[in-house]
């Protein structure tokens, strides 16, 4: 006996779905970056296709698209993850961004065609990672929530990307549960709840593609309006800020906040967070200050007079607290190494030979 519940969850689920379908077209025509239409249509169509292949009786409905449907949705969390980093990051999409979600669905695949006797393991397996990427993922969003410039999309953290990984947990969790032989009736129709409210959640906050949010491409140009004219009280502030980056070199306190900038500049923070992203054009506090710091270490690595200073100690006088992300700021900014900017640097400049006695 069908259950009283089915057509509900079903015309849940093809509103999700459609929805979603009209997300990811807006996404891909939207007046945004290439790395955000490519990953913000990855996500929200393999969360459809998850909406597919979830319901059986939907699953069969679509025939031959099940199988692509079935594709898109085993990398779905690694295609989530990929849209958090590249829009609270400010990341290309590249083969390593990529890697999760080609992962996740290797893995899916993998213990499909093995058959029962390995998919409850392998599911149980795939799952387990998809709760690490999300959790993973959440840290993104909360960490750069302090030095994220730009004003509408610091809004969007907290409320929406929460929401899409707090639902996808419990998907994972109950899916989880399932491979381990735990069945519920309810899960269809709550998860074809959960899936209709993240999709309109979605549509409100991404339906229209604000350029504030996902950054404007690089070919448009936006023409000056006056609430970005050049104010007497503005052009004071840079020139506070100018002094405080260019003289006294305060980006090179380790740990150095907007806050704490601010405070330099003798100006409340929210003013500070408006001028560096819409009179400078930085989205991310962080790397606005790797800048400074970034062309400090290119002219230390190439003095041939430096040759014997490590790169570590470097870093660390410019205000990182590790190698590592002084490392990843540096390949970001160059494309190499800050070794191999060394070398070639001292290539073209040999420090000077010691003169024996």
């Amino acid at each position: 006996m069908v259950s009283p519940l089915v057509p509900l969850e079903l015309a849940l689920r093809g509103g999700a779905i459609g929805i979603l379908a009209v997300l990811g077209l807006a996404f891909l025509r939207g007046a945004t970056g290439r790395s955000i239409r490519i990953s913000g249509a990855l996500f929200t169509f393999s969360i459809a296709g998850y909406a597919v292949v979830s319901s059986p009786l939907l699953g069969d409905s679509v025939g031959g698209l099940c199988p692509l449907a079935l594709v898109a949705a085993l990398g779905g969390v690694g295609y989530c993850w990929q849209f958090v980093v590249v829009l609270f990051e400010d990341r290309a999409v590249s083969a390593s961004s990529m890697l999760p979600a080609g992962l996740l669905t290797l893995v899916g695949l993998v213990g499909i065609l093995l058959g029962p006797v390995y998919d409850k393991p392998i599911s149980v397996f795939h799952n387990v990672a998809e709760i690490a990427l999300l959790c993973h993922a959440l840290a993104v969003v909360s960490r750069g929530l302090r030095g994220d410039l730009v004003e509408s999309r610091r809004r969007v953290r907290g409320p929406f990307m929460a929401v899409v990984a707090g639902y996808a947990i419990a998907v994972s969790g109950v899916e989880i549960g399932q491979g381990l032989g735990v069945e519920a009736t309810w899960h269809g129709p709550a998860g074809a709840a959960a899936l209709f409210v993240l999709s309109l959640a979605g549509g409100a906050v991404f339906l229209d593609a604000r350029t504030s949010v996902f950054g404007v491409p690089a070919l448009l140009v936006v023409e000056p309006s006056p609430e970005t004219d050049f104010g007497a009280a503005d052009r004071h502030t840079l020139d506070a800020l100018d002094d405080a980056m260019q003289k006294r070199e305060v980006w090179r306190q380790e740990g150095l906040t907007v806050g704490g900038l601010a405070r330099e500049v003798g100006v409340p923070e929210h003013v500070l967070r408006r001028l560096i992203n819409g009179r400078l054009g930085h989205r991310n506090f962080t790397a606005y200050l790797n800048t400074h710091r970034i062309a400090a270490a290119r002219q230390r690595l190439s003095d041939p007079g430096q040759a014997r200073t490590t790169v570590a100690a470097i870093a660390f006088e410019l205000g990182f607290g590790s190698i590592g992300p002084f490392n990843r700021a540096f390949r970001e900014e160059t494309g190499q190494t800050p070794t191999q900017w060394r070398a070639e640097a001292l290539g073209k400049n040999p420090p000077n030979p010691k003169v024996s006695g």
